[in-house]
């Protein structure tokens, strides 16, 4: 997890003037820190600097807790991997099946998760056997670029992770 460096508020800021936005955000433009810090009080919020500016930092009033919740469930989203799905027939060609291949292992070594699903129409679920065929020859085609998370041979669904 990245840490961030501790945010400044209320009356840690240390700044004479900041540059305020105030709680409708609205650009306030110089104003004294005290004068900021009162008009966060007033509207019972706080005065939290958003950004570090090389002369006076960027303050705006907000709710202090409710920022930092926001913050974490960013920083949760974009730390989370996606998982990729590719969606592949029995009959599946040759030149089809490669070049679905070159982009599950530029997924993976992305770091996402890829999911291979069969899909099976009609009469295709007489030969189910050979959709287990092609996920089986999808887990040893990409058996250097990926682990097996989940195998179900009967939704025939392949799932691998990174690594």
């Amino acid at each position: 997890m990245v840490t961030t460096p501790k945010q400044l508020v209320n009356r840690q800021i240390r700044s004479p003037q900041v540059l305020l936005i105030d709680h409708e955000g609205n650009n306030q433009g110089l104003i004294n820190t005290r004068d900021a810090l009162q008009q966060a009080m007033d509207v019972g919020l706080d005065l939290v600097v958003v950004s570090e500016g090389k002369d006076t930092p960027v303050a705006k009033i907000l709710d202090f807790g409710k920022y930092q919740y926001q913050q974490k469930k960013r920083q949760k989203q974009s730390a989370r991997p996606s998982v990729k799905e590719v969606k592949l027939r029995p009959n599946v060609s040759d030149a089809d099946y490669e070049v679905r291949i070159d982009h599950a292992i530029k997924w993976l070594e992305k770091g996402d998760s890829v999911k291979f699903q069969v899909r099976l129409r009609g009469r295709e679920h007489q030969h189910r056997e050979r959709a287990t065929e092609l996920l089986e020859r999808v887990v040893t085609d990409l058996g250097s670029a990926g682990k097996v998370q989940s195998f179900d041979r009967q939704a025939l669904v392949l799932q691998l992770s990174p690594g």
